[in-house]
Parts: structure tokens; C-alpha cells; sequence
């Protein structure tokens, strides 16, 4: 008895020190991707989505952990809440490196995107809304990322399944992977000094500025290319 009290005491301690500090790792994925995906709130929170991204990037172990964390929330049967975590799910292929991409390209991750849309699994409930939104994403992998074998290996077996009746129409600013919804409006905005440097050459009346503004555009233009 005396040692189950010492024990107990001793894990009390620990919780409460414990709930002083701040979450770990997984218990910060959580958090931030449940904030990302609240579905009671109006509009998206694109600054937990980044700081989601950021943690995924962090954390040693976020690029294998976050692809299941996404897959639970895709399944929701709160459509916003998926519609929600297909948009997060979005950006970390953009942005969380070649690890998170290669979790999401395999099989094991796909198939719980296939049950999405498979009637025999999660598809005789899903929205059409939230079952568009999954073809469209996997679609659009097929063209951004065409090394990707196993992406295109499971939308093409979709369609023979007739699961997918047709290609969904990408937009024509998608034909690339779309940028982060956080970036600076202009590249320029990026450096705060050279921006107003900038438009303080453009606006001159003296033609040596003018030129000058000139040439500074054409530089980032050309840098900015590569």
C-alpha cells in the first residue's frame, strides 16, 4: 500500500509540472490542425495552418505523424471540418518537405483518400461536396507531381472502377502547386528597406532613378525566376 502511495504521489507531481509546460510535439500537431480544421468557425485559420506546416517541419517525427492526423479529420462526417483538412493537407504537400510528400505517396496513405470515395467504405455517406474536393486534389497531383507512380497508380484504378466518371477541370492559375496563402503579396514585400527604396526610384522625377528602378525590377524578376 505504502508503495502504491508513493506512486500516486509521485504522478501527481508530475502531471502538474507537466501541465506547466508547454505540449510536445504531437500534442502541438493536435492542436494546431484542430485549430486549422475548426469547422465552428466561418472562415479557415490560415496562421494555424502555417504554424501546422511549421510544426510538421519541426518535429522529427511530423511528416509521418501528420499524414494520419490529416486522414482522421478527412473522414469527418463534419463536412466543413474535411473540407477544412483536404485545404491543409494542400499546403503541407507544398510546403513540409520531401518526407511529408513521400508518407502521402504511398499506398497506405492513399487508400484512406480512396475510402473517402469508395461506397463500400466512407463514400455512401461523404458529401459530393467533400468527395469532389478529393478527386480534384488527387488530380491535380497527377499533374504537378507525375514521378509520383503510386498517385497516379490509384487515380487511374479509380476511374476504371468508375468511381471517378472524369477528370475535374483544374483552374487555370493551378496548373502549378499553388502557392503558401501567407506570402507576401509582392515579392518585393520581402524586404521591407528595398521595397520603399523601390518605390522611391520609380516615383523620381530624375531619369538616373527611374533607371535605376529599372533595373532593380528586372534583377528580381530574373532572381526571382530561378
Amino acid at each position: 500500500m505504502a508503495a502504491t502511495a508513493v506512486a500516486t504521489g509521485s504522478g501527481a507531481a508530475a502531471g502538474t509540472e507537466s501541465a506547466e509546460r508547454p505540449p510536445g510535439p504531437a500534442a502541438a500537431l493536435e492542436l494546431w490542425l484542430n485549430k486549422a480544421t475548426d469547422p465552428s468557425v466561418l472562415e479557415q485559420d490560415w496562421s494555424a495552418i502555417q504554424n501546422f506546416c511549421e510544426q510538421v517541419n519541426t518535429d522529427p517525427n511530423g511528416p509521418t505523424h501528420a499524414p494520419w492526423l490529416l486522414a482522421h479529420k478527412i473522414q469527418s462526417p463534419q463536412e466543413k471540418e474535411a473540407l477544412y483538412a483536404l485545404t491543409v493537407l494542400e499546403m503541407c504537400m507544398n510546403h513540409c518537405g520531401e518526407k511529408f510528400h513521400s508518407e502521402v505517396a504511398k499506398f497506405r496513405f492513399l487508400n484512406e483518400l480512396i475510402k473517402v470515395l469508395s461506397p463500400k467504405y466512407l463514400g455512401a455517406w461523404a458529401t459530393e461536396k467533400v468527395k469532389g474536393r478529393v478527386i480534384e486534389i488527387l488530380f491535380s497531383w497527377t499533374v504537378w507531381f507525375p514521378e509520383d507512380i503510386k498517385i497516379r497508380d490509384a487515380y487511374q484504378m479509380l476511374k476504371k472502377q468508375g468511381i471517378i466518371k472524369q477528370d475535374p477541370k483544374l483552374p487555370v492559375d493551378k496548373i502549378l502547386p499553388p502557392p503558401s496563402p501567407w506570402p507576401k503579396s509582392s515579392i518585393f514585400d520581402a524586404d521591407e528597406e528595398k521595397s520603399k527604396l523601390l518605390t522611391r526610384l520609380l516615383k523620381s522625377n530624375h531619369p538616373e532613378d527611374l533607371q535605376e528602378g529599372v533595373l532593380e525590377v528586372v534583377l528580381v524578376y530574373v532572381i526571382s525566376a530561378f
